[in-house]
């Protein structure tokens, strides 16, 4: 099988946030006097608004019924800056995957609303960086649908079982990828997801950039 294409995720796999995502969630609602939200529940609404344009939806149903003046778009707005701005990508991953461009198509499939993953990747210096770049906000449907990696094989060029694709989560990233007929790789990390017996292979993330080029060839 000879390797064409490769796709990526970008949170917890290409990019890190610097402070844990439940603390940035505290201090966005701290910051607007809001009432307590829990990072179980926004991870919920948030896998029922992959196709969102903004995070505005997501808020709206964490703040649905409670007793609280807080406006959903305000609140989105504010935690969208905080996570953006704790952001910190890989080391030396940005001239990683300009030398795999030398070699594959590159892209990235991107769950989450199109305004907030875009502004990651704005902030992060990212917006020319992949040969195709995809947000679930934009599309019809989110990772693990089958439709959301067909898009990204489209926008690659690619045909599946010739597509890698990279991401940390077991459901979304791997039995998804998986699912859709592209060669799934596991990236690993200490309190992260378990090791997926799915994935054609599994990298830990602080060797994702030395070690992924020659697993490319492997696989």
């Amino acid at each position: 099988m000879t390797i064409t294409a490769v796709g990526f995720d970008l949170d917890e796999t290409l990019a890190v946030p610097a402070r844990d995502r439940e603390t940035i969630l505290e201090d966005a609602v701290a910051t607007v006097d809001g009432p307590p939200l829990t990072r179980e529940g926004y991870l919920d609404a948030h896998s029922r608004n992959l196709t969102s344009a903004t995070r505005e939806p997501i808020f709206a149903a964490l703040l649905d019924g409670r007793d609280t003046d807080v406006e959903p778009a305000r609140l989105a707005g504010i935690y969208r800056r905080k996570i953006a701005d704790a952001l910190a990508p890989l080391s030396g991953v940005e001239a990683f995957l300009r030398r795999l461009r030398d070699t594959y198509r590159v892209g990235l499939l991107t769950n989450g609303p199109s305004v907030a993953q875009r502004d990651k990747l704005t902030t992060l210096g990212w917006t020319n960086l992949f040969d195709a770049t995809l947000v679930t906000g934009d599309l019809n449907a989110g990772k693990p649908d089958s439709a959301a990696f067909e898009a990204l094989l489209d926008a690659l060029g690619s045909d599946p079982g010739q597509t890698v694709y990279v991401g940390d989560d077991v459901d979304t990233d791997i039995a998804g990828a998986a699912d859709a007929g592209l060669v799934p790789v596991q990236v690993t990390f200490e309190d992260g997801p378990p090791a997926s017996p799915r994935a054609a292979a599994h990298v830990q993330r602080t060797r994702l950039v030395a070690e992924l080029p020659d697993l490319l060839e492997g696989v």
